[in-house]
């Protein structure tokens, strides 16, 4: 999707927002101290009968996450999201090649209610985010005994559909159960990015949009 269809461009532009178009692709997150990241990446086989496709990466997924989660009140998978209930804390975005998978997600530990003003409510948002709104009508039939009414699907705003991950789990012990989680897995070990594997010839296809790109992206979705 284009810039212009999934933030507030002004408002960006206006107070220096950096912009980053991320190789996975997915959902618009806002990013800052209070986002926790949690990325796999695998080769194909690295998960004994794990089909390297959305869906079953997905529900893999999940499954790690029921482990982390567990004792936490309504946390499920909806859609592509984690959830509390009906409330997002948790979007995800995949890449998959023919040897590799990358499944990471961007938890909302904490935000800034102000921040979310950048975003535009998605073209297409998952069905739990509607909310159905129930309109009463003709009020002369309900005087003789019956009432007709309209149904309405409106989708809730960002403030109504996310919530903070801190209200739910102590950061320590998120990262903690995670990384146990994963030791049934894996063979989980700590590392620094300086001591991770690099490829002198890989070149990221992730890219900061500059001023420009943004100010074009604005200019040509002005009517």
């Amino acid at each position: 999707m284009k810039p212009a269809e999934l933030l507030e461009l002004d408002l960006v532009l206006r107070d220096h927002v950096p912009v980053i178009k991320r190789f996975t692709g997915g959902g618009t997150v806002i990013v800052d101290s209070g986002t926790v990241f949690v990325t796999f990446i695998c080769n194909k086989d690295a998960v004994p009968g794990l089909q390297p496709y959305p869906r079953p990466i997905m529900s893999w997924s999940s499954l790690v996450y029921n482990e982390v989660f567990q004792g936490t009140r309504n946390f499920n998978l909806r859609e592509n999201d984690y959830v509390f209930g009906n409330l997002k804390f948790g979007g995800n975005a995949q890449s998959i090649t023919k040897n590799r998978w990358v499944h990471h997600t961007s938890f909302l530990w904490d935000f800034e209610e102000k921040n979310m003003s950048y975003l535009k409510h998605p073209a297409k948002a998952p069905d739990y985010r509607q909310v159905c709104i129930i309109s009463f009508l003709c009020a002369s039939d309900f005087e003789r005994g019956f009432m007709r009414c309209t149904f309405t699907l409106q989708a809730r705003s960002h403030l109504e559909f996310i919530c903070r991950m801190k209200d739910y789990i102590p950061r320590s012990i998120f990262i903690d159960k995670t990384i146990r989680a994963l030791s049934s897995h894996f063979t989980v070990s700590p590392t620094t990015l300086e001591e991770a594997p690099t490829d002198p010839h890989f070149e990221p296809s992730t890219k900061l949009l500059t001023t420009q790109d943004l100010e074009t992206a604005a200019s040509s979705s002005s009517p």
